[in-house]
Parts: structure tokens; sequence; C-alpha cells
């Protein structure tokens, strides 16, 4: 198992049951020190099964702070960054991180999106298939209906690429 594997795991289990989940890690040396980047996000799995429509709030600050508080705990009472200095970032990701999981999908239920579809299931890559955009009204375990086509369930599969677009002010009024 490979180092970043190990802080994974170790950061999983120090946020467990805090509504807060690991999204992805990165370690990378730096000088004598490796940065460890952790990024979080609020836990969807309840919701996927049974609301698939609702907004998600996005973290707080004070939940980020909270989560690099028990990660960094978790991290000094494992063994995997070793004895080895290390600086630790704990950090929500951004909108410009690629969607491809459904908890991801899940977390962004009412916001625009730019995505590329391929006409077949995993038959292109990703930079073929048509580019749309439009706003995401529901995500489930199987696939995501978009507001151009809201009686056609598009299966994750099909999806090559996805990103959430900047909105500075939102349908409703609600800003970013």
């Amino acid at each position: 198992m490979g180092q970043a594997e190990q802080v994974r795991e170790a950061a999983a289990a120090a946020l467990a049951d805090s509504g807060v989940v690991v999204e992805d890690v990165a370690v990378h040396p730096a000088g004598k020190r490796r940065l460890v980047r952790v990024g979080v996000a609020r836990d969807v799995s309840d919701l996927l099964a049974q609301d698939l429509t609702s907004a998600v709030e996005p973290l707080t600050l004070d939940e980020v702070a909270e989560a690099s508080r028990a990660v960094g705990v978790g991290l000094d009472d494992s063994d995997a960054m070793g004895s080895a200095p290390y600086t630790l970032e704990v950090t929500s990701l951004g909108v410009d991180h690629p969607l491809s999981t459904p908890e991801q999908f899940r977390r962004n239920v009412g916001r625009l999106l730019r995505l590329r579809v391929s006409e077949s299931a995993q038959g292109e890559t990703a930079d073929t298939g048509a580019e749309t955009e439009a706003r995401l009204l529901e995500a489930g375990p199987d696939g995501i209906r978009l507001a151009d086509a809201p009686d056609n369930l598009l299966p994750y599969d099909r999806i090559s690429a996805a990103k959430v677009q900047v909105e500075f002010t939102r349908p409703g009024g609600k800003d970013n």
C-alpha cells in the first residue's frame, strides 16, 4: 500500500461519523518535508438512496478546520507518514475539481455543469463526445437528470468529463 493510500485510510478513520469524508489525497516531496493535501467534502452517502434532489450545503470554514484538526491527530497517531516531518493541508475541493463519482454529483445538485457526454457507455475517451452545459436537477446511484432533459436519466458511464460552472448569481437569488 502506497503512502497516499495509508494517509487516506488514516484520514477516513479520523473523520468517521463526523459528516465529512475524504475525497482526494496527494503526498508531494517538499524539500526535507512532505506536503500532504487532503481534500474533504460533506458526506452524502445517506442521501443517495433517499433524496436525489435537495441542495447540499458546502462545508463551512469551521467544519474544514475541525476536519483538519481531526486528520492531523489521526496522522500523528498512525504510521502513515513515518517519522519524517510533513505539512498538512486540509481543504474542501473547489469548483474546478472534476466530478466523477455519484457522491460528487449529488453534492452539486442545483448547480450549472459543463459535461462531455458520449453516445455509448464507456465507448469514448474524454476528448470525444458532445459537450453540453445544463443545470443538475437530480443525482442518484445510477445517473443524473439535467434541466435540458428532465425525463431522461443520463448514466454515469456516458459522462466522460464534468465540472461545475461558476455562477455569480444562481436562479432563486442565492449567490455562490
